[in-house]
């Protein structure tokens, strides 16, 4: 059975050290490099077993595993303790500064024939009417308001 070992070099071994260490960091990241270095074999060493890795840093037996098996993917230490770059970029905003603007004019208008002031609900109705956008929630308008400091009393 070929079993695959992780072998550092002191210099490898010393920036994870030190990264577990030194500084305020992720403490995802942190179990990660303590747990490289709990299996590492280099210097006459011995690995230590999976349990006592799981005891010591609170982990589970998956994660050692997936976390041995990127190590000796990406054979390099720097790389290994970077954050995973993001795949998706983040959802935009629905609320652009135009709409926003849209809605604080209207909340700050006149309200319609029939109502003394307007309600959110109403707002939200009204910025669906006139195509201010396709939908929008009495909960988002609320927020934007808020944001604003503007009350509809």
């Amino acid at each position: 059975m070929n079993r695959r070992r992780i072998r550092l070099t002191i210099k490898e071994r010393a920036e994870l050290e030190r990264f577990c260490n030194t500084g305020v960091r992720n403490v995802k990241l942190v179990n990660r490099a303590k747990i490289i270095l709990a299996l590492d074999e280099s210097g006459d060493r011995l690995p230590e077993k999976q349990t006592e890795i799981i005891r010591r840093v609170g982990v589970s037996r998956q994660t050692i595993n997936e976390v041995k098996r990127k190590f000796l993917e990406l054979k390099n230490v720097s790389l290994f303790l970077q954050r995973k770059k993001r795949e998706t970029p983040p959802v935009p905003a629905k609320v652009t500064g135009e709409l926003e603007a849209c809605i604080i004019a209207l909340a700050c208008s006149e309200a319609p024939k029939g109502y003394a002031r307007w309600a959110l609900r109403l707002l939200a109705e009204k910025c669906i009417e006139l195509k201010y956008c396709d939908e929008i929630s009495h909960m988002t308008i609320s927020r934007l308001l808020k944001k604003h400091n503007l009350n509809l009393i």
